[in-house]
């Protein structure tokens, strides 16, 4: 997505392309290893490590999360329908490969306002009939949800899968946050999901808290904006569904793929995540 706090994009949904500032899509990408990013977003990638070693796990944190929570809604609940808000660069086990991988079938949008993204994404996909690319503003959720590839690919009349990972903290403003994603979530039919990850306050005087403050500074000054916010207001996103089991908790907590292998670090208790179904 766009830095900041996603402002709209130019007309389509578009951003204008600006390698003068670091995007958020790119930063992820230079995280996780990979390639499509710049100096600039490497730059950032550097204020980020110097405050928090950790982060580079952490965004394969995220990633690995992402994976068991769309696994288990297309190979255990049989959603084929998955709508990925803010969806990043690709990298490896997207969203689409997963979901394919356990439904063949599963038809995949994903929605990024970062033209590098979208080229990036498009050229991937070409030969995938089942996984489309928009470049629609997610803070506009009327728009993205009558974005012309979003109604062509996606029936919003049968469960739809909505995914919104470490993306929703990026929007500062609690209550314009909220209301975008319950935009969605009273657009989406019964028996759909919601998938929602994002920047955890623990609210207690600790280091982790100190943390947490530094690592928002250091998004404003890279010119990506970012909040922590308590556990109650996290809950607030899901209001109108109900919580899976193991409930809104760490992403290491949610149903792991065996022992853990790796020590924690500060920032795993920094995050909370969830998934969540509209009765």
């Amino acid at each position: 997505m766009t830095p900041g706090d996603l402002r709209p994009g130019t007309e389509g949904g578009a951003a204008a392309l600006d390698f003068s500032k670091a995007s958020l899509a790119r930063l992820s990408d230079a995280l996780l290893g990979g390639h499509d990013h710049y100096e600039v977003d490497r730059e950032a990638m550097r204020r980020l490590l110097a405050i928090a070693p950790g982060a580079r796990t952490m965004a394969k944190e995220h990633r690995d999360w992402l994976v068991r929570a769309v696994r288990f809604l297309a190979g255990k609940r049989g959603i084929d329908q998955f709508l990925d808000l803010g969806s990043g660069m690709p990298t490896a086990e997207n969203t689409h490969q997963v979901a394919q991988r356990y439904n063949p079938d599963a038809q995949v949008v994903y929605v990024d306002n970062d033209p590098v993204v979208q080229v990036h994404g498009r050229a991937l996909l070409e030969e995938n009939y089942l996984t489309h690319v928009t470049g629609a503003d997610l803070t506009r959720p009327a728009d993205t949800l009558g974005d012309d590839v979003v109604k062509e690919y996606l029936d919003f009349s049968r469960p739809v899968a909505l995914i919104l990972t470490s993306i929703i903290h990026h929007i500062d403003d609690y209550d314009r946050a909220k209301k975008i994603v319950g935009e969605y979530v009273e657009a989406l039919a019964p028996g759909s999901y919601l998938l929602l990850t994002h920047n955890f306050d623990p609210e207690e005087d600790s280091p982790r808290q100190e943390l947490a403050r530094l690592l928002e500074t250091s998004f404003q000054g890279t010119g990506l904006g970012s909040v922590h916010r308590t556990r109650e207001q996290i809950e607030g996103f899901f209001d109108g569904t109900e919580l899976l089991r193991p409930g809104l908790v760490y992403l290491h907590e949610w149903w792991p793929d065996g022992p853990r292998l790796h020590p924690l670090s500060e920032l795993n208790f920094l995050t909370l995540g969830g998934v969540a179904r509209k009765q």
